[in-house]
C-alpha cells in the first residue's frame, strides 16, 4: 500500500447525503476481488445513462452530464467532498477498491458508515470527519466557477484549503501510522515474518506428525 504523508488535490463535491456502497459500486462488479479495475465503473448508475456491465468499455458508453464526475473542472480530482453518513449500506470492501482505483485519496464528510470508514483506512484512503459548518463552506467553494485545491498533512493532522486557514482533524493513532507507513493487514503482518518463521520451526521440531513432508 502506497505510504501517505502529504498530499493535495482537487475536490470533487458530491453534494447527495447517504450515499450507501451500492451507488458506489453497484452489485453487478463485485465478482472480481483483485482490488484493482473498480475505477471506471465508481458511481456507475448515476455516472451513465445506460447500464453498466463487468468487462464493458466504458470510453463509449453515453454519460449523464449532470453528474460531477463528469464535469471537466474536476477531471483528475483525488479528494471526494460529500455529506453525512457516506459509505452506508452494505459491508463490501469494493467500494473504496472502486474509489483508490479511480484515483481518490481523501473522503471528506460530516460522518461515514462504520464499516466503510475502517474499510478506507486498510486500502490506502484517508476519510476525515469535518463538522457541518466546515463540509458547508468547503461545498460553497468547491461548487465555484474555478475548482478548489486542498493540501492535506497527515503527519501534523491538518486540511489545507487553498487561500484559506489550515483546519485541524481527527485521526486514530494506529490508523494514521499504518497509512503513513503504508501498511495494511497483510503488510502488518508481514513486519513479524522473522517471529512466524521462528514459529514455524519450533513448531516442526515439536511436532513433526502435522507436517506431511
Amino acid at each position: 500500500m502506497e505510504k501517505f504523508v502529504t498530499f493535495s488535490g482537487v475536490v470533487t463535491p458530491l453534494d447527495r447525503a447517504n450515499v450507501d456502497t451500492d451507488a458506489i459500486i453497484p452489485k453487478q462488479f463485485l465478482k472480481s476481488i483483485k482490488r484493482t479495475g473498480f475505477g471506471p465503473y465508481l458511481f456507475d448508475e448515476w455516472r451513465y445513462l445506460d447500464h453498466g456491465e463487468p468487462g464493458m468499455d466504458c470510453a463509449g458508453r453515453p454519460r449523464n452530464e449532470t453528474f460531477v464526475l463528469n464535469d471537466p473542472r474536476y477531471q483528475g480530482s483525488t479528494v471526494l467532498l460529500a455529506r453525512d453518513n457516506f459509505g452506508c449500506g452494505s459491508s463490501r470492501e469494493h467500494a473504496p477498491w472502486a474509489l483508490a482505483d479511480y484515483g481518490f485519496r481523501v473522503i471528506l464528510a460530516p460522518s461515514f458508515a462504520d464499516i466503510f470508514f475502517n474499510n478506507c483506512f486498510k486500502n490506502g484512503i484517508l476519510p476525515i470527519r469535518l463538522d457541518a459548518q466546515r463540509i458547508d463552506d468547503l461545498f460553497a467553494r468547491a461548487t465555484g466557477e474555478r475548482p478548489l485545491e486542498v493540501g492535506v498533512d497527515l503527519e501534523h493532522q491538518t486540511l489545507s484549503p487553498a487561500g484559506g486557514d489550515a483546519i485541524p482533524f481527527e485521526v486514530d493513532e494506529f490508523r494514521k501510522h499504518c497509512l503513513l507507513e503504508g501498511l495494511d493487514d497483510i503488510g502488518l503482518t508481514l513486519r513479524h515474518s522473522d517471529e512466524i518463521a521462528a514459529f514455524e520451526r519450533r513448531r516442526r521440531e515439536q511436532a513433526p506428525w502435522v507436517f506431511n513432508d
